[in-house]
């Protein structure tokens, strides 16, 4: 563990030290991911100019959300989204570089595509969601901040995960990029607000499918003291970790799969 820890180290170092031989590009991309995703937050506040409330939330309560699930997201996509580049491996054969290496397929594809410019979005979602902490009106108590770290960083396991098993999809599909987008960034989105806004369906989706909701909605029930309206079992809104790792055994399990049925192009 350790060993392949420093591999990874000495990988990433790699891949800043050239990201950052062009400065200007690097800021200029990382400043654009920071206004890209402010201008998402814009367009929350945007809305609560027409309303005072959203299914019983008010405008900081679900800047929490949006800024909960805005860091569980930008680590996920720091440190996992590269296996979004994976089609291009599959369909031009490089891939194969991948399998006769010593260390993992998976874990060579996030190290060598790493891009550190995705910060961006991880300073805006703190930012956000530092401030809504400050204007929820609730006391912080030490398990209110312990449910909120373990809640974001099991936030990014579920969205890596969901990244994982949409990619492994490309080993039949050979390019399903635009469907696992709908799931990660459009998770993204959906993660931003109240479950209670959307359809029954897709709540269902959200909470047994790909369980998205336990991103921000379920910790945030308990952080800003809310009734659940879906269910008397307090303890749901601390399951996050426990989704987060059986979500992280479907991927592997899917990932695992995927390699198995991986045919190379010959060329």
């Amino acid at each position: 563990m350790v060993e392949t820890l420093a591999v990874y180290r000495r990988l990433i170092g790699a891949r800043i030290r050239s990201q950052y031989q062009y400065r200007a590009s690097f800021a200029l991309f990382s400043v654009g991911q920071f206004l890209t995703t402010f201008v998402d937050f814009l367009a929350l506040l945007v809305v609560f100019t027409h309303v005072r409330q959203l299914a019983g939330w008010s405008v900081w309560q679900v800047a929490f959300l949006y800024g909960l699930s805005g860091v569980a997201f930008s680590l996920a996509d720091v440190f996992v989204s590269q296996v979004e580049y994976l089609p291009d491996h599959v369909k031009g054969g490089t891939f194969d570089h991948f399998l006769v290496r010593p260390r993992g397929a998976l874990f060579q594809l996030c190290a060598e595509e790493f891009e550190l410019r995705r910060l961006g979005k991880l300073v805006e979602g703190g930012l956000v969601l530092a401030l809504a902490c400050g204007r929820v009106g609730v006391h912080w108590t030490a398990a209110r901040i312990i449910v909120t770290a373990v809640s974001a960083m099991s936030g990014a396991v579920i969205f890596g995960s969901v990244w994982v098993v949409g990619a492994a999809c490309n080993f039949w599909l050979i390019d399903a990029r635009e469907v696992v987008n709908s799931f990660t960034y459009g998770g993204n989105f959906l993660t931003q607000y109240p479950l209670p806004i959307y359809g029954v369906v897709l709540r269902r989706i959200l909470a047994f499918v790909v369980p998205l909701a336990f991103v921000s909605f379920f910790p945030a029930l308990y952080v800003l003291g809310k009734h659940d309206p879906f269910t008397s079992l307090g303890f749901v809104r601390f399951l996050s970790p426990l989704v987060a790792g059986a979500t992280l055994v479907v991927a592997r399990l899917a990932w695992n799969a995927g390699v198995r049925h991986y045919r190379s192009t010959g060329s």
